[in-house]
């Protein structure tokens, strides 16, 4: 545990950053909710935060270049504490997509910095432990975030004020932290169709995670709300379900690590649907149920992109590593881009509770492809290259797209696999 002990200070940067974070992201549809705006509206400031997300993945390494990791870092937290205070200054719809938009990018930023750090400090032997602890306290963050929530009003300003003073304290610990700077970030060229073409399922996989997590976050404030739901008890709903995500991540992943892993992600997908199926159904019909249901769903849904991941790199030479995590990330945030708005149009059409439908439907269409795969895909016996690490997807955190070290040493470009292994 002695390198937890060194890298103390970037994981407790990391846990304030995302309790901050949590709390924005469930605090704002509320907000938009009271002040009458529509769900697509609501759908679109979604949308532009993973927009934000995703231009500040492709960009930041050009960032830090030049200033280093903790200029940036404290660059972008300056910002990223002030954006809740302006949403709060004005209420004008497109005034919070860009604002959303801004914040989507500070967060990227931010992350990438610390993943870099973390990534750089881990050797082989020790990563799967950090990046382990680091996606425990990425859940545990989340739910801190909630549990500010129920503390006021989400119609005062006290909530907005508390975001921006929590995400202002991530500075300290990075900027007192005695640890040496990583090299700086060289950017690698992103090859998403090439990743389709290399692992159909499991890049197929990271996208349907975007479009159904990024319609998730943006908008399940609001199906809990129309459920009956006080403010307490949407951040009880969003609790409970990152809840049953963090505790099945470990269960589903070594799963996955015996079985064929696309066998484990049907499963989940599956039970996902049921699950989602079941949250449109209480939500009209049972609400007593809207709850454990919430659970269940966090439980099944969540782990698809860490098992997703890990089968795109079961495929992959570890030198790809990073070329390749960046057009995952690539994927899941067009993804991420692209949901909330699909989940504002279900909610538009058939009320809140089609949003679960809609989820539903997308794990439908994914699992009928993976069935598809596994039919006529003849492969060889299943192996995995490594054993299965959590992870969460860019909707909570990012995962790292970037080489943490220099451009001195390039990583050599992706190789495809035989026709025979695609899978």
């Amino acid at each position: 545990m002695a390198i937890i002990a060194q890298l103390g200070a970037l994981l407790l940067s990391a846990t304030i950053l995302l309790t901050g974070n949590g709390l924005q992201t469930t605090l704002l549809p509320l907000r938009a909710e009271a002040e009458a705006f529509p769900a697509l509206s609501i759908g679109f400031m979604g949308s532009s935060y993973f927009i934000g997300f995703v231009v500040g993945c492709l960009t930041t390494a050009h960032l830090v270049r030049p200033v280093g990791h903790i200029r940036v870092f404290t660059a972008m937290v300056a910002i990223a504490s002030v954006v809740p205070l302006l949403h709060i200054l004005t209420l004008q719809e497109w005034a919070w997509w860009i604002l959303r938009a801004v914040t989507g990018y500070c967060i990227a930023a931010l992350f990438l910095v610390i993943e870099s750090w973390l990534n750089e400090r881990a050797d082989n032997t020790m990563r799967g432990t950090v990046f382990s602890v680091y996606t425990t306290l990425t859940f545990v963050a989340i739910i801190c975030g909630q549990i500010l929530l129920t503390f006021y009003e989400p119609t005062e300003f006290t909530l907005f004020a508390v975001a921006s003073i929590v995400v202002s304290l991530a500075a300290v610990p990075i900027a007192l932290t005695s640890a040496t700077a990583p090299a700086p970030l060289a950017t690698v060229r992103l090859h998403p169709i090439r990743l389709v073409r290399l692992s159909p399922a499991g890049a197929v996989g990271c996208f349907a995670v975007g479009l159904v997590n990024g319609a998730f976050w943006s908008l399940a404030p609001i199906f809990a709300s129309s459920a009956g739901f006080d403010a307490t008890g949407v951040a009880t709903f969003i609790g409970v379900a990152v809840l049953g995500g963090a505790l099945s991540q470990w269960p589903f992943g070594r799963l996955s690590d015996r079985l064929d892993r696309r066998a484990v992600i049907l499963l989940v997908s599956g039970l996902s649907v049921a699950t989602g199926l079941g949250l449109f159904l209480a939500s009209r019909y049972w609400s007593p149920g809207v709850l454990p249901l919430a659970f269940a769903f966090g439980a099944f849904s969540f782990p698809v992109y860490a098992i997703s991941v890990a089968h795109v790199n079961d495929l992959i030479t570890t030198e790809s590593f990073v070329e390749v995590s960046g057009g995952l990330l690539l994927l899941n945030g067009v993804g991420s881009v692209l949901g909330p708005v699909a989940g504002a149009f279900a909610m538009r059409l058939a009320g809140p509770g089609a949003l679960f439908a809609e989820i539903a439907l997308v794990y439908v269409l994914f699992a009928a492809f993976i069935l598809l795969r596994m039919r006529d895909q003849a492969r060889p016996a299943e192996t995995h290259s490594a054993d299965f690490v959590p992870a969460v997807d860019s909707a909570i955190a990012a995962p790292v797209g970037y080489d943490p070290r220099s451009e001195e040493t390039p990583e050599p470009p992706l190789k495809e696999p035989e026709e025979s292994i695609v899978r």
